[in-house]
């Protein structure tokens, strides 16, 4: 009963201030269409700093209200005044509350590329919207072969998207496997990866493409939980999860990560793909080690 309980109040002051918080942000947002120039950047500006106070608060609630220990590593050189590219594993709507209590306001405001559907999802959908986060959407290369107009649609939507971003700094956070991890996915794939699913290496290019030069460093962000599965985001706010592990390991980025043509370059495209299968194969071993230490 004490778990229902503390999962009932804390979704509710989680709503409460979703509701407080989107209003000024979407007023700020429909200005950055109307404004010209350098208004326009200073009202982008308020959005993001709306963005990061509602993430502080919700780190407050969770500060407050539920015994979860954050143990964050890697974050003492981070900085807010240059632009990061994130590559995370991918569990659980809880990497999300464990990327905001590890970044917000040490870095950048994050973006995500999203599902086009989640623009649906109710107020978060405007609010995501409004902080110019890209809405992908995904086909299958069955329907993409019988519908080639639609070939590099997404490819399009992530480079008006980066054109964005070099207004102003940002952190844009990628998740390779393109879908949360489960082991029955995993068998799924065949993945050589005992902890993850097999990257792809197409959406990380495209931003690589759209903002090399922009990004300062890319950061390797891998989130481990206790037990042997991913714990629910119900589980998070009812308190039952005791730790969260963040390991963030900050990598240069080469310039010949971004000195091709991905759709067009079978050799550059070889070079990307190793380089990740690599930063994969690292990760797989990083959970190994942060898993007995969560144990």
């Amino acid at each position: 009963m004490r778990r229902l309980l503390t999962g009932i109040f804390v979704a509710f002051l989680l709503l409460l201030n979703t509701l407080v918080m989107i209003g000024p942000l979407l007023i700020f947002a429909l200005l950055k269409l109307v404004l010209p120039g350098r208004y326009r950047d200073r009202a982008s500006a308020a959005v993001m700093w709306i963005a990061e106070s509602w993430a502080e608060i919700d780190k407050l609630i969770f500060a407050l209200c539920i015994p979860t220990q954050w143990d964050i590593r890697g974050v003492g050189n981070l900085r807010k005044d240059t632009s990061y590219l994130v590559v995370s594993n991918h569990q659980t709507w809880v990497d999300i509350p464990a990327l905001i209590e590890s970044l917000n306001r040490r870095t950048p405001f994050f973006k995500f590329f999203l599902k086009k559907e989640l623009i649906w999802v109710p107020l978060l959908g405007l609010a995501w919207w409004g902080l110019d986060y890209p809405f992908m959407k995904r086909y299958s290369k069955a329907f993409l072969e019988k519908n080639q107009h639609l070939k590099g649609q997404d490819l399009e939507i992530t480079k008006a998207a980066c054109e964005l971003y070099k207004r102003q700094p940002v952190t844009v956070v990628n998740y390779l496997e393109g879908t949360r991890f489960t082991e029955a996915k995993r068998r799924a794939q065949q993945s050589p990866f005992r902890h993850l699913l097999k990257p792809k290496a197409g959406g990380v290019a495209f931003v690589l493409a759209a903002m090399g030069e922009q990004l300062d460093a890319l950061l390797d962000v891998t989130i481990v939980y206790p037990g042997d599965k991913a714990p629910g985001f119900w589980a998070l706010l009812n308190g039952s999860i005791s730790r969260v592990i963040v390991d963030i390991q900050v990598r240069e980025l080469a310039p010949a990560l971004w000195a091709g043509d991905y759709e067009n370059d079978p050799v550059f495209r070889q070079t990307v793909q190793t380089w990740v299968n690599q930063l994969w194969h690292e990760k797989d071993e990083r959970i190994d080690v942060l898993r007995k230490e969560a144990r």
